[in-house]
C-alpha cells in the first residue's frame, strides 16, 4: 500500500489515495494512517467500496468503539449509526451546529468515521474548525480568562425530552431517542493537551457547553459565547465536499464540526462509527 497524501489549502484536512480499506490493515499501515490523521486532523479516503463489516474493522484499527447515546444503531449492528435524511424531509438539518461529538460524556470519543453511501448532487458539505490553530492565535486576554477553567458539558439542549431532538422533533428519518439521561453533565478543561500529539487545543463549544465551573450563569455564558465567536472564525475552517464511496475520519479532540444543508429534494445516507478513547 503506497499512500499519496494531498493536504487541503485550508486550516486542516487532507485526501489520502492508495488505500483499499475493504481489506484489513496491517499494524504498519494503521500506524501510517494514524500519523496522517494526527497531522491533518480530518482525513478522507475517496473511491472506497465498504461494507458495514469493513467500516467496523477500520474503526477498530484505531481504538475501541465509542459509546453512541441517544441515536439507535442500524439493524443488526451495535456500533453503526445511519446519518440519513429523506428527500422530502423538512425537519431541521441534523447536527447543523458546531460541536465535538459527545463532548458531554465523561470520556468523549477520540474520533469519528463517516462513510458516504447516498450523496446528493449538491449541498451537504461538512465544516470543520481547527482548534489547535484557534488556540494558538487566540488573543492573550481571552486565553487568560479560560486558562485553568473547566466548562460544563451536557446533552440536555439537544437530546433531553425538551431539547431540540426531543418530543417536539417530528418527521425525521433518523432514529433519535431523547432521554432524561441527557440532563447529566461532565466538566472538561477549555484547554486540553492532546493525548497523542501533546499539542494544546480548545475543546468543545457552546451547544454542549452549558456553563463554567465556579462562575455565575450569565458571566459563564458571556465567556462561552466570546470563545465560540473566536474558535469558529472562517480562517480556522475546512469545508469538506462529499462523494459517494468516500470515508472521512476526524479527530474530535482537536476539531469542531457541523453539518450543512442545501440538498432539499434529495436523499442522503452515511454510516457512522466513533473511535473511543483507549
Amino acid at each position: 500500500m503506497h499512500l499519496t497524501v494531498t493536504p487541503s489549502d485550508m486550516s486542516c484536512g487532507a485526501m489520502v489515495r492508495g488505500a483499499d480499506l475493504s481489506q484489513p490493515l496491517t499494524s504498519a499501515q494503521a500506524a501510517e494512517i494514524r500519523d496522517i490523521w494526527l497531522k491533518h486532523q480530518v482525513v478522507c479516503f475517496p473511491d472506497q467500496a465498504l461494507s458495514d463489516d469493513d467500516l467496523e474493522r477500520f474503526t477498530l484499527a484505531f481504538g475501541p468503539f465509542g459509546d453512541d447515546p441517544f441515536i439507535a444503531p442500524i439493524p443488526g449492528r451495535k456500533h453503526i449509526i445511519a446519518v440519513k435524511r429523506a428527500a422530502g424531509e423538512t425537519s431541521p438539518i441534523f447536527a447543523e451546529s458546531w460541536h465535538s461529538d459527545w463532548s458531554f460524556q465523561a470520556t468523549p470519543p477520540a474520533g469519528t468515521c463517516l462513510y458516504g453511501i447516498t450523496i446528493p448532487p449538491e449541498g451537504g458539505d461538512t465544516l470543520f474548525v481547527n482548534q489547535i490553530k484557534a488556540l494558538e492565535q487566540m488573543p492573550d486576554d481571552l486565553r487568560r480568562r479560560i486558562e485553568g477553567r473547566k466548562a460544563i458539558h451536557s446533552a440536555k439542549n439537544a437530546y433531553s425530552p425538551k431539547g431540540m431532538y426531543g418530543a417536539g422533533d417530528t418527521g425525521r428519518s433518523m432514529d433519535i431517542r431523547a432521554s432524561d439521561e441527557a440532563e447529566a453533565s461532565h466538566a472538561h478543561p477549555f484547554i486540553r493537551v492532546h493525548p497523542e500529539t501533546g499539542k494544546e487545543s480548545l475543546f468543545g463549544c457552546a451547544g454542549y457547553i452549558v456553563g463554567v465551573e465556579g462562575m455565575a450563569q450569565q458571566e459563564a455564558w458571556d465567556l462561552v459565547t466570546e470563545v465560540y465567536r473566536w474558535q469558529t472564525r472562517p480562517e480556522f475552517q475546512y469545508r469538506h465536499t462529499w462523494q459517494k464511496g468516500m470515508l472521512l475520519m476526524w479527530d474530535n479532540r482537536s476539531t469542531l464540526h457541523m453539518a450543512t444543508g442545501g440538498y432539499a429534494g434529495h436523499d442522503r445516507l452515511l454510516h457512522r462509527t466513533t473511535i473511543g478513547s483507549a
